[in-house]
């Protein structure tokens, strides 16, 4: 059975993935690894990539885990990256987020970071039912304030314009996030929110499945 890697987006772990139907392969969940003020995407998805080891490696990127996974795809041409509600290329991030690299707000009200962040789920991230408003909410709770302060600072700072020929980009028609409109995908999910692998899980976890049974990259 397949080894494959998941790193989960910004705020979240392991939990995000919970709706998924995996049993076709063997997940692995990255947990972060610690980072260092100055580390950028770029730096710190190389730490990630130590943890995993592998060039011919299988790897899911979900939102801020995907960003990463960009990056570790640019530097190892034979792993296979799957994204999903990420992006590619700092242009595909809209504009008015990359203004906050102007305006750090999120750098002066520290202690509101969660707070603020709680306020995300159902308006932005697109999180529906019960079960899955629980699961976020924990999962929120358990964010470490520091490290989801220079993950922001990382994403605002991130140049990237090059789109690695082994990534494979899954995007939801209803991410209010990272609008699909901004991207260029290779699969869309109508009516995927931002969170569709909660909302969608059934429908990604079969597009995951045809995408990670495919032969391993020459």
């Amino acid at each position: 059975m397949k080894k494959v890697y998941f790193i989960s987006g910004l705020g979240a772990d392991r939990r995000a993935f919970n709706f998924l139907q995996l049993s076709f392969c063997q997940p692995v969940f990255i947990d972060w690894p610690p980072h260092s003020t100055a580390d950028t995407l770029s730096s710190y998805a190389d730490k990630i990539f130590e943890k995993i080891n592998d060039e011919h490696a299988t790897i899911v990127g979900l939102s801020f885990g995907g960003m990463l996974a960009t990056e570790i795809a640019k530097k190892h041409p034979q792993t296979r990256v799957i994204l999903i509600s990420s992006c590619k290329t700092y242009k595909e991030i809209p504009g008015y987020l990359r203004m906050w690299r102007y305006l750090p707000l999120y750098k002066l009200y520290r202690h509101r970071l969660k707070k603020i962040a709680s306020m995300l789920p159902s308006k932005i991230l697109g999180v529906e039912g019960v079960e899955q408003k629980k699961i976020q909410m924990q999962i929120l709770r358990d964010s470490n304030p520091p490290f989801t302060r220079w993950a922001i600072d990382a994403i605002l700072h991130w140049r990237n314009t090059i789109v690695p020929g082994n990534v494979f980009h899954i995007h939801g028609t209803k991410d209010n996030l990272l609008p699909y409109k901004y991207v260029t995908a290779d699969f869309i999910i109508q009516g995927g929110a931002h969170i569709m692998v909660m909302d969608k899980a059934a429908e990604l976890s079969e597009i995951l499945k045809k995408q990670i049974m495919l032969p391993d990259l020459p």
